[in-house]
């Protein structure tokens, strides 16, 4: 602001003037730091990645997003590049469970990056194998696949979280090998993660194995039916809190 005149202004009206310009200003600018809008906190995107039983319709995952929601954890975004299935009410359902699936070769194909490129998660909750195990690879190859998929997920985001489990059991009617083998893998789980885990980019182990019954909590000793996951979810919520 500047007053412009032809004669020299009396110094106690320019002293006024100049009080008056500095309440002004003093007085505007709270306002213009009121009309700025208060910055929040990005959402924690989290990655449900697997196979059918993570995906197909996964429905565990609909009741651990209403169980972190119920806790008050709503800054959360589960991200992937599959849609929602039908789990009985509205839910935040994007993942990346492919039915079907083996870890070794969603590895030996590269087709994790672009999923990572197109969803960025944070954090990754990692149920895989079952079709591994199915198809007879060895835990080794399961392993070094794992280790290819975390590597994938650091070059995309090097702080980025995976929590992993110990699988659920599996005892379908057309391969008497899978039970053991599934042990066999789940024993082998916690010292590669161990190996693995650095502070920048944490590996947690979710033990799913232990408690999980095939005869009552799936409906074809591999796929989780009702009870199976409600257990799931409840295996997945402490870690998935403990990181938010």
């Amino acid at each position: 602001m500047s007053f412009v005149t032809s004669h020299p202004l009396p110094a106690r009206t320019a002293l006024v003037l100049s009080l008056l310009l500095a309440l002004f200003v003093t007085l505007a600018a709270p306002s213009a730091r009121a009309a700025e809008p208060a910055a929040s906190a990005a959402p924690v995107r989290i990655m449900p990645l697997g196979d059918s039983i993570t995906g197909s319709p996964g429905c565990w995952r609909a009741l651990l997003w209403q169980d972190l929601q119920a806790a008050g954890h709503t800054d959360v975004d589960f991200v992937g590049t599959q849609g929602a299935q039908g789990c009985g009410f509205p839910y935040d359902g994007e993942h990346e469970g492919h039915g079907g699936i083996l870890a070794t070769t969603m590895a030996d194909q590269n087709q994790l990056p672009p999923w990572l490129a197109a969803t960025r998660p944070d954090v990754v909750l990692m149920h895989l194998g079952t079709n591994d195990v199915w198809s007879n690879r060895s835990t080794s190859a399961i392993l070094a696949a794992y280790t290819t998929l975390v590597g994938q997920m650091r070059a995309e985001n090097p702080a980025v979280t995976v929590l992993v489990a110990r699988i659920i059991p599996m005892a379908p009617s057309s391969c008497a090998a899978c039970p053991q083998r599934v042990v066999d893998l789940n024993a082998a789980i916690p010292g590669w993660a161990a190996g693995l885990s650095t502070a920048p980019s944490p590996i947690t182990v979710v033990d799913q194995w232990t408690g999980f019954d095939t005869a009552t909590d799936t409906g074809d000793g591999v796929h989780p039916n009702d009870a199976g996951i409600r257990k799931i979810a409840d295996r997945w919520f402490p870690a998935v809190s403990a990181v938010l």
